[in-house]
């Protein structure tokens, strides 16, 4: 399965690499895995802020994390030299969303980023993860991803 035949199937444009907001680098790679930074979810080019349980629906923040996702495989592309056909495997996702104290789909949230992936890459995409609840996410963003990668 060639990676970029499913993004076009999707209708997806990867976005190019975007410039980190502190003292970070978008990712660091030892050996065959790469680690991607968190990247918060965007909306019209802005942080797409917000709390879930508050004032973004699970749907919303589900999108959100779809969106996230899409901005991860831009910067794994640059991770892997411009070809994502060299990811073995997504290894692991972690997901930080912006929620209430009584907020409890986090997991729901999540699988905006996670079925897309397994959509993109097929059995390689299938990772394992973690979904936290936290209070704040720079930015007011309602979602913040973190990823890493096994390369060929």
């Amino acid at each position: 399965m060639n990676v970029y035949d499913k993004l076009n199937e999707l209708n997806i444009t990867l976005p190019p690499v975007s410039v980190p907001a502190a003292a970070y680098v978008p990712y660091v790679q030892t050996g065959k895995l790469v680690f991607l930074s968190g990247h918060i979810a965007r909306k019209d080019g802005k942080p797409w802020a917000g709390q879930l349980g508050r004032d973004i629906t699970t749907e919303e923040g589900k999108a959100a994390a779809r969106a996230v996702a899409i901005d991860l495989m831009g910067t794994l592309q640059a991770a892997c030299g411009g070809d994502l056909n060299k990811v073995q495997r997504i290894v692991k996702v972690m997901s930080l969303v912006n929620s209430t104290g009584d907020f409890t789909e986090q997991h729901l949230v999540t699988n905006g980023a996670s079925e897309l992936l397994g959509q993109v890459f097929g059995e390689k995409g299938l990772h394992a993860r973690s979904a936290f609840g936290v209070a704040q996410i720079p930015m007011g963003a309602c979602v913040e991803i973190e990823l890493i990668a096994e390369l060929a």
